[in-house]
């Protein structure tokens, strides 16, 4: 499935012109479907296979998230493409009117940024020293991911995230996406 997403996401990135056009107007550096897609299951078979998969992933973190979601089960809301070139990232943010998002690595070249997880503590530590090295990962105030191909990573919507320039060869490639309630 790896490798049909990342032909798809490859295609995607020539072949959206809708696309390429909302990242040029948004300073995006490389491709993403975000702006322009919004049926990727629909449209073509590896992301319908993904989704499905996505689907009993995001029940599980529910799970042991505790969340309390009575008769209104989590639903994708929203899925799309990330095909970064050398030198492109994307900076801090949260995902609004989401509860879980997350990120399937299609692409991690040698040299690849990592996925970088923000303390939502921070803007609040106003007179905190700096961690130790050495400090738990817990206590750090950024943790830094570097996920495989074909591992999934997923965190409340609210967390503060990045994706740092990428500094590989070839692209890094990525399938992120939403859940919301109900």
């Amino acid at each position: 499935m790896i490798a049909d997403l990342e032909t798809a996401a490859l295609s995607l990135a020539v072949d959206d012109h809708a696309g390429q056009e909302w990242c040029a107007a948004n300073g995006y550096a490389g491709y993403t479907s975000y702006g322009s897609l919004n049926d990727l299951p629909w449209r073509m078979p590896p992301f319908k296979a993904l989704a499905k998969r996505l689907d009993a992933h995001v029940a599980v973190f529910a799970e042991q998230a505790g969340f309390a979601l009575g008769d209104r089960p989590l639903a994708l809301d929203s899925l799309w493409v990330n095909v970064l070139p050398k030198g492109a990232g994307h900076s801090g943010h949260i995902h609004p009117n989401s509860v879980v998002s997350g990120t399937l690595y299609v692409a991690m070249p040698k040299g690849a940024s990592p996925l970088k997880l923000e303390d939502p503590r921070l803007p609040l530590m106003m007179c905190a020293p700096p961690r130790r090295k050495d400090a738990a990962q817990a206590l750090q105030s950024f943790v830094y991911l570097t996920p495989a191909p074909g591992e999934v990573v997923l965190w409340e919507s609210w967390l503060r995230h990045e994706a740092p320039p990428h500094g590989g060869k070839s692209p890094r490639i990525s399938v992120s996406f939403n859940y919301r309630w109900g």
